[in-house]
């Protein structure tokens, strides 16, 4: 696991999730304890890899880019070292010579390819290499690669053997503008032949963080729905991770701002192409994607048909209350001091908006949450419920953030899928009134 050091005024110090300060990431040593392989953010917010000469304190970059570039290991006899790059949710996998710096990308598919292994992801030859390899048709599998013909040979096949990756559909990586003239990546997946006739439905998936990213993995949410004739689109919104520093820091103090019109334009997008029909539009997200989901039905409420939030934050300040030391800083960090800054807490929390909202929802939640409680999931049923909406609630026994055992993620895909189809569906949506609360 990396090292990570804080260079603030030359000291050392403890990294909250989302420092803003420059960041080296010590990820091996050199056999012979001569050289450190390292990331860092220090040019210009964009993380890069160097080689540091531990002696002379010396730095040698190996790459200037502005994706995310994150160093992996030496071989064991410390003459090559491997890293991959982050180039808008898709990673490509690097071996560069330690003696020149000089690098070559390995050929593999695309998608998302990493390096495995410890102490070293090299064979004890130094020949191959081990790697995993997914894409938004194939899930994880590990891969060898040899050097020395640039092949890749697939080492496991963890995909159910009646699953035919050539029907499911591809993610296609595009680029939007929002509401302020930012660009905003977003992977998209389009169900085989539709109609481009303003007639289909969509559903948008905001991801977790919200300093993380939706990479071009396989995502089985998006399988589960694009197979059943909805097109989906995963924005990398502003606070997103992989576009470097100044990005991942536009939605500080303005959490459910323009990260949420991110969100929006996406439909907008969507809307342009001519394919979707604007009254069938729903949202689904965990954690800080269910935070966007709620805060999503509540300030923008004609926007969306329908909704399923999964252990999503109702409330910034009952959050400060229940969860752990670590992600109390974490909070801090995106919406300042809890005293000084509460009418952030406040304006940031879909609490202050949740009544306004129009589209039925789904709420699902893990009893055992240690990250968002079960106190916030009951916040939102209790006030709809109040207020005569459509929402329904299933909790998870035993389980915490995100849901671990199989056939609880079973269940919550099909309870997400079956709630699409119910409020998303041609027939349910013209001239719609909103049902009692379940």
């Amino acid at each position: 696991m990396p090292i990570l050091i804080e260079v603030a005024g030359g000291k050392a110090e403890k990294l909250t999730p989302h420092s803003s300060q420059q960041l080296f990431q010590a990820n091996d040593l050199s056999p012979d304890g001569k050289t450190a392989l390292i990331s860092s953010n220090a040019q210009d917010g964009y993380f890069n890899v160097a080689l540091l000469d531990v002696a002379g304190k010396k730095l040698r970059w190996v790459t200037d880019t502005h994706w995310d570039a994150h160093a992996d290991s030496f071989s064991s006899d410390g003459k090559q070292f491997t890293y991959a790059i982050n180039e808008d949710g898709r990673t490509r996998a690097f071996i560069g010579d330690t003696a020149s710096g000089k690098s070559q990308s390995l050929q593999m598919p695309e998608g998302l390819t990493s390096f495995e292994g410890r102490p070293t992801t090299f064979s004890p030859d130094g020949s191959k290499v081990l790697l995993t390899h997914q894409s938004s048709r194939r899930p994880n599998d590990l891969w060898s690669y040899s050097m020395a013909n640039a092949k890749a040979q697939q080492l496991t096949k963890s995909a159910s053997p009646n699953i035919d990756a050539a029907l499911l559909p591809q993610s296609q990586l595009v680029t939007y503008k929002s509401f302020d003239g930012a660009m905003i990546s977003a992977f998209v997946w389009v169900p085989f032949n539709l109609k481009r006739d303003q007639s289909n439905a969509a559903v948008v998936l905001p991801h977790g963080g919200p300093t993380g990213q939706t990479p071009d993995t396989f995502n089985r949410t998006a399988a589960a729905l694009a197979t059943r004739g909805y097109i989906c689109i995963a924005p990398n919104v502003r606070g997103s991770t992989g576009y470097g520093k100044k990005f991942q820091e536009m939605n500080v103090k303005d959490l459910g701002g323009g990260d949420l019109q991110d969100e929006v334009y996406a439909v907008k997008f969507l809307e342009a192409s001519g394919y979707v029909d604007a009254k069938r539009v729903g949202i689904t997200g965990g954690s800080y994607g269910g935070y966007m989901t709620l805060m999503a039905v509540g300030k923008t409420p004609d926007v969306w048909a329908a909704a399923v939030e999964q252990y999503g934050i109702i409330n910034w300040l009952t959050m400060l209350q229940h969860e752990d030391a670590f992600l109390q800083q974490y909070e801090k960090s995106l919406l300042g001091d809890p005293e000084k800054d509460r009418k952030i807490y406040e304006d940031d929390s879909p609490l202050k908006y949740i009544r306004n909202e129009k589209a039925p929802l789904l709420v699902l939640q893990g009893e055992n949450d240690p990250r968002v409680p079960k106190e916030e999931a009951e916040q939102v049923v209790e006030i709809l419920k109040q207020e005569g909406r459509t929402v329904d609630v299933h909790y998870y026994p035993k389980e915490g953030h995100g849901f671990a055992k199989r056939e609880d993620q079973i269940d919550a895909l099909k309870r997400t899928t079956d709630w699409f189809d119910r409020y998303l569906k041609p027939q349910n949506v013209a001239g719609r009134t909103n049902p009692p609360c379940h």
